[in-house]
């Protein structure tokens, strides 16, 4: 029999948290999920949850930034699959929109991040995983042009696709909203490439 090390058992524990807090937090929202039902979700104590996030406002964070990685991760393949920087750049905030309908991504990060975290926080770290991956995808496209644009372009697209976000979040219908900001923002892609 191998015996896991201590960093394993504590590394094993930690993602059962994140992936039952997510759950959780994604299905039933920040207030009415308990830490205790988090932990039993995880089939860990209470007393481990506390020992490893301290409370629930930093278990709710890990299962933001765990959020946030999934899309990022799924932003980046569907670029990568794409031949030039302006498709993938289009291709990626459709994904990012279609990836708002989730649930539990926007029960998450669209809904309760910002009054969990903090607007200030919760933008902080959407900027560091979702706004690094549009300054990449606008430094291709620039091509040697305005590479000082690249930053307020970048922003400008990252502010629009999370208020698109927003509102597919606060629609009664976001599947049938889906294609009309889709095309919004195909359309402000457009616009930035001249």
């Amino acid at each position: 029999m191998i015996r896991r090390t201590q960093a394993e058992r504590r590394d094993e524990t930690t993602a059962a948290l994140v992936r039952a807090a997510r759950e959780l937090f994604g299905g039933d929202g920040y207030t009415a999920t308990s830490i205790d039902a988090v932990a039993a979700a995880a089939g860990v104590t209470k007393g481990a949850a506390y020992h490893h996030f301290g409370g629930k406002a930093p278990l709710f964070r890990a299962a933001f930034e765990g959020e946030l990685a999934e899309v990022s991760a799924k932003l980046e393949r569907v670029a990568a699959e794409e031949t030039g920087p302006w498709a993938a750049l289009r291709r990626g905030a459709r994904t990012f929109l279609e990836h708002c309908l989730d649930p539990g991504f926007r029960q998450i990060v669209l809904l309760d991040a910002p009054w969990v975290l903090g607007w200030e926080t919760a933008r902080a770290v959407e900027h560091r995983y979702l706004l690094s991956i549009l300054l990449a995808g606008f430094t291709l496209a620039a091509e040697g042009e305005d590479a000082a644009a690249v930053p307020a372009r970048a922003q400008l697209v990252f502010g629009a696709l999370c208020e698109g976000g927003m509102l597919l979040a606060r629609s009664p219908d976001p599947a049938a909203d889906l294609p009309r900001l889709a095309a919004e923002a195909d359309r402000l892609l457009e616009s930035l490439r001249s």
